[in-house]
């Protein structure tokens, strides 16, 4: 599995680029075969730590940067990146998106939220264009479909 998932890496991945992994990325391996992996894998990586980063954080050095959540911005398209499923993100109702992993496909989508655990696409990292593709045919949620009951703060008072 290692070896396939380290070719379908570096077939998408060039050295130059950086991946921003939701974690989970050493499971049940050892500190020399987690360093063995990364050795071999192209771009810089970016880790957001899942709940099984004992052996990766083992080697936080290999890594460009290692955290538990992150925000960032390609153009003008807002991005919350966390391991876990959050229902209410930073811009939710604006256009941004929440990418997570940890639930290996079994959690629907919320608006445009979207689970981007490399074994929901054949253990493909996926491109900001095919992140895109995807997300463009989520719907945006509004708050009152969001959040059942909810009353705009404006009507409140």
């Amino acid at each position: 599995m290692d070896e396939t998932m380290v070719q379908r890496w570096n077939e998408k991945v060039k050295p130059g680029d950086l991946v921003y992994h939701l974690g989970d990325f050493a499971l049940k391996q050892t500190w020399q075969r987690t360093t063995n992996i990364i050795d071999r894998l192209n771009g810089g990586i970016y880790l957001l730590e899942g709940n099984h980063e004992d052996n990766a954080l083992a080697v936080k050095n290999l890594f460009v940067h290692v955290t538990d959540y992150k925000t960032l911005k390609i153009g003008e398209q807002k991005i919350v990146l966390f391991h876990y499923p959050i229902r209410s993100w930073d811009g939710i109702f604006k256009g941004s998106w929440h990418l997570y992993g940890h639930v290996h496909g079994l959690l629907p989508s919320f608006g445009k939220s979207f689970d981007i655990g490399v074994d929901n696409h054949n253990f493909y990292p996926l491109s900001f264009e095919e992140v895109k593709e995807k997300m463009d045919k989520l719907p945006l949620k509004t708050e009152e479909e969001g959040f059942p009951g909810y009353i705009p703060l404006k009507k409140r008072f």
